[in-house]
């Protein structure tokens, strides 16, 4: 299996639903570096997994719908606890739309599976990793 990794961040406000979340239940921020890994089984006719430019492009587009927000404030996420998890498995599905599109180009097509990683410190994080 072949991959290649672009890196991101965002920085975004929130707040959590739920006793589990303690003091984050109220509002605050959170700064996170955003990995992306696109996996496929075998390297394009350019012996590419894919455009590493185009890749790290489409992830900053992706970012961007989410950096420097107050998710909260965002009619999409009403009343959904936007937790690492989830926002690793949202920038996933999103990239994954955006390859089915053709937005990395043709070849992307044969790549199999994309992973988020958002590094929430230097120790600790939390990830999705999804088929194509």
């Amino acid at each position: 299996m072949f991959s290649i990794t672009v890196r991101d961040h965002i920085m975004i406000a929130h707040s959590f639903q739920g006793d589990v979340f303690g003091p984050a239940q109220r509002l605050h921020g959170a700064t996170f570096l955003v990995d992306a890994t696109f996996r496929r089984d075998e390297l394009d006719d350019d012996n590419i997994v894919v455009d590493m430019g185009l890749a790290a492009t489409e992830l900053r587009s992706v970012t961007g719908e989410l950096n420097y927000r107050n998710l909260d404030d965002q009619e999409e996420f009403k009343g959904v606890n936007t937790s690492t998890e989830f926002l690793a498995a949202l920038i996933a599905d999103r990239l994954a739309d955006r390859i089915h599109q053709g937005a990395l180009g043709e070849s992307a097509r044969g790549i199999s599976r994309i992973a988020v990683t958002l590094h929430e410190s230097h120790i600790a994080w939390a990830s999705f990793e999804r088929s194509l």
